[in-house]
């Protein structure tokens, strides 16, 4: 039989021994059921005074806008740039779908002119979305 010089302990340590938590130490947070600063315990200096008149607090109203989701209808909304409400102005461009559409009716066989009818089509166009009044580009619309 080997010496035992460590004497085996009979149930583990407890989370303030293995954490090394002093018990007496007052917490930095309220432990519930407890006073915050109990008997004996003295709360911060600074702690229900109130704050030096030394530095003037500037307040900054921030409106948040809801994002706006852009399709292929005008859409009422303040303009970031200008900061009008306004409904925008809508552009067209040839965008993937125009393509993929003349590239379709060329191999369908229509390739005399009649393949270029998708460049015509609003509603295969991509849409941008401009503010009438600063001419600021506010968003798009991708078909594709």
């Amino acid at each position: 039989s080997a010496p035992r010089d460590n004497p085996i302990p009979s149930a583990p340590p407890s989370y303030e021994e293995a954490m090394g938590i002093n018990m007496n130490y007052p917490h930095p947070y309220p432990v519930p059921g407890q006073k915050p600063y109990g008997k004996g315990m003295n709360p911060p200096p600074d702690m229900g005074q109130p704050p030096s008149i030394n530095n003037p607090i500037t307040v900054q109203t921030v409106y948040v806008q809801q994002p706006v989701l852009f399709y292929d209808r005008p859409v009422q909304m303040c303009c970031p740039s200008c900061n009008q409400m306004i409904v925008t102005r809508l552009s067209y461009d040839s965008g993937a779908l125009t393509w993929l559409s003349c590239g379709g009716l060329c191999l369908l066989g229509c390739v005399a002119g009649c393949c270029l009818i998708p460049f015509c089509i609003d509603a295969l166009k991509d849409v941008n979305h401009t503010c009438p009044k600063c001419s600021a580009l506010l968003g798009s619309y991708k078909r594709l």
